[in-house]
């Protein structure tokens, strides 16, 4: 017994000595080997392990050290095949990244490593288009992306790269129109567009400082700028070039007659100018006199519907509830419960609760009220309750059973979920006591509670919260006389708390839950509109159902029910998030063909600015912060891509809410008010 303790102990220090001396950074470590199994773990690559080493002080192959980070990847020309990995993101310190002359394919990554100068991942078999987050590398100076497979359009995400002097996205498949913000880059030299399909016209390039432009054979029109010409290696054949001289440049138009304007014509354009003034003047005053009633005041939210709401403590079985110390009425919309924001051991909220201060809106969560505990129901009372199951307290059916409302004569009133009999067949009888005590255990502010259960006479029942705001299905897509629709605030907090709820049952809860079940219709709203998360728990009923799960929200490796993961979970969130910013249902027949599938057509869109306010909900009527929808298309875009490695983790998409919620400068009082602007400095 003393040797085998000896023993353990010396392999002990040893273990823990390897972690101890361990030269390069975890994170480091961490995303070279995800990176690695992505490349099909190929032996060419000395050094590298799926599983720890140190790539620092091992010297793995191609990898270059400053201290204990990585610097710099080079595995250019190594015929190396499969993808790059989801966590490249982590290489902070890695500045030059080149994968040249491989035969990588898939898309390529969203996360990149975020502080590139040099990028090179030309002459491989990448598809799709370069990654919106290449925006944000401010240090960016090379990038490359060459003989590839890219095709759509290019995003507009070229403002903030004032370093970048070379840009080579030749001989690929892309289209569109060149984005305004090639203006931006005033420090490039070196502008390789040749063999694509590009259209319209390259006037946007006239002022940059290029001494190398190569556009040919694509398909532009017009004229190629005056200021071009003077180009020592320029190359603009094949293209659709409009015959003639064409139009004098600005710079060109000096005083006198030529290129000037008339006096005439300036007076044209002053009284024009102010007859546009004066129109905005008036439209202004209207909308700050009289803000439109058609839209939702979120403080008014319970008055949605044509009855009487519900108070909170209608919604628990509790005589008296102000008699206990736990509960406590909900606060108004607006106010903040501080305490309800500390760190618990389901989320992290205390990292961003100062800033709650200033941004109450997507942060207030609805305080506990107590802790509900599931207990059990008689048949017989819930067969009073719900008038024998009629249709008239019928609330829905789904793809396990029927929901019904059970309302009782003390004023409680709660959601009967009856799990059709027939997906028990051959399951043990205590597997549906398994589930009871599962989701029993489940607590958090926006997760639907389990009230109870009910087991008799071959009846498996679940009884939750009734929430009389219904389902965000109903807000979006089932219009009556006295719904109105969600402001941009209100759909901001909605996605943030849902995140908050899928990141809890993920992330939190042990074992895990994959819920595999998320839309929009299992997303419920309480009185102040606050989201709850339903039918978690229940998987194991969907291995044995051959409905199809959530119609346009699965995930395309979810052939069947048993392939789901929680990376399949954060695509169907990233589609409620999309119902969210478009108003559209998943998958809508009654549309035009290429519009029926809502990812499908929303995808290539979600980085270009001007089709983003196209495809913004017309019933927001226009009032949001661009830049704040913009922020939120960028999420969208990581969790529906197809790969699901790609996908970030759910507390990713909860720290990427919050720090949009962060930036924004509004108050959740002043919503219509703050809705009307159009512009804001750092939204």
């Amino acid at each position: 017994m003393q040797h085998s303790f000896v023993e353990v102990l010396i392999i002990s220090i040893g273990i823990l000595s390897a972690v101890v001396l361990s030269k390069t950074d975890s994170q480091d470590v961490s995303a070279l080997n995800v990176m690695f199994t992505s490349l099909n773990s190929p032996s060419k690559l000395s050094g590298w392990q799926q599983k720890g080493g140190d790539p620092c002080d091992d010297s793995w192959q191609g990898i270059t050290c400053s201290d204990t980070s990585v610097t710099q990847i080079d595995l250019s020309g190594l015929d190396l095949s499969g993808s790059l990995g989801y966590q490249l993101a982590n290489l902070k310190s890695v500045t030059s990244f080149d994968m040249s002359n491989n035969k990588l394919s898939n898309e390529i990554p969203y996360q990149l490593p975020p502080n590139l100068v040099h990028l090179d991942l030309s002459n491989n078999g990448f598809s799709g288009t370069p990654p919106y987050s290449i925006s944000q590398m401010n240090d960016l100076q090379t990038l490359n992306f060459g003989s590839n497979k890219l095709n759509g359009q290019l995003s507009d995400m070229f403002q903030k790269l004032p370093k970048l002097k070379s840009l080579d996205l030749s001989d690929n498949s892309l289209t569109g129109n060149l984005p305004q913000s090639f203006a931006s880059l005033k420090s490039l030299k070196t502008l390789l567009l040749q063999n694509n399909q590009f259209t319209g016209t390259i006037n946007v390039l006239a002022e940059l400082p290029l001494d190398t432009l190569n556009v040919k054979d694509n398909k532009f029109t017009g004229w190629v700028p005056e200021e071009l010409e003077s180009i020592g290696n320029l190359e603009t054949g094949g293209n659709s070039w409009s015959s003639g001289k064409g139009p004098k440049s600005k710079k060109s138009k000096k005083g006198g007659d030529e290129g000037g304007l008339s006096g005439i014509a300036i007076a044209l354009i002053v009284m024009a100018s102010l007859v546009v003034l004066a129109l905005l003047i008036i439209i202004i005053s209207t909308r700050r006199s009289s803000p439109s009633s058609h839209f939702l005041d979120e403080e008014r939210a319970s008055n949605r519907r044509a009855f009487t709401p519900l108070t909170s403590q209608e919604l628990f079985h509790e005589p008296d509830a102000t008699k206990h110390k736990e509960f406590k009425e909900v606060p108004k919309y607006g106010s903040i419960d501080m305490k309800s924001m500390q760190k618990s051991p389901s989320i992290g909220y205390s990292d961003f609760s100062q800033s709650a201060k200033d941004n109450e809106f997507a942060i207030r969560l609805n305080p506990r009220i107590g802790n509900i505990q599931a207990v059990p129901y008689a048949l017989s009372d819930l067969l009073t309750a719900t008038d024998n199951f009629s249709m008239g307290r019928l609330l829905g059916e789904g793809s396990l059973g029927r929901v019904y409302k059970a309302k009782y004569p003390d004023g409680k009133v709660l959601t009967v979920k009856k799990i059709d009999s027939s997906l028990f067949q051959g399951a043990e009888p205590k597997e549906f006591s398994g589930i009871i005590s599962s989701i029993s255990n489940v607590h958090h502010p926006n997760v639907a509670e389990l009230v109870g259960h009910c087991s008799e006479q071959g009846h498996n029942m679940l009884i939750y919260e009734y929430f009389r705001n219904g389902s965000l299905n109903d807000f979006l897509h089932v219009s009556d006389d006295y719904s109105k629709p969600l402001t941009w605030n209100t759909r901001v907090k909605i996605a943030l708390g849902t995140a908050r709820a899928v990141e809890y049952l993920h992330e939190v809860c042990s074992p895990p839950f994959i819920h595999k079940n998320i839309k929009s219709s299992n997303i419920l709203l309480d009185l102040d509109l606050n989201p709850h998360l339903s039918d978690y728990g229940l998987a194991n009923f969907h291995h044995r159902t051959s409905q199809n799960l959530g119609v346009g929200y699965n995930a395309p490796e979810c052939t069947k029910p048993s392939a789901y993961t929680m990376k399949s979970d954060i695509y169907s969130f990233g589609v409620v998030m999309l119902e969210l910013l478009s108003g559209r249902k998943p998958v809508d027949n009654s549309k035009p063909k290429p519009e029926q599938c809502l990812v499908r057509w929303a995808t290539p869109q979600l980085h270009d600015i001007d089709a983003l306010a196209e495809m913004a909900d017309p019933a927001l009527r226009g009032l949001y912060p661009p830049k704040s929808l913009s922020r939120f298309a960028d999420i969208v875009a990581l969790c529906v891509q197809s790969e699901p490695e790609f996908r970030p983790p759910m507390s990713e998409v909860v720290q990427s809410l919050v720090r949009l919620v962060q930036r924004s400068s509004m108050n959740l009082r002043d919503d219509l008010a703050a809705s009307y602007r159009t512009q804001d400095s750092d939204y």
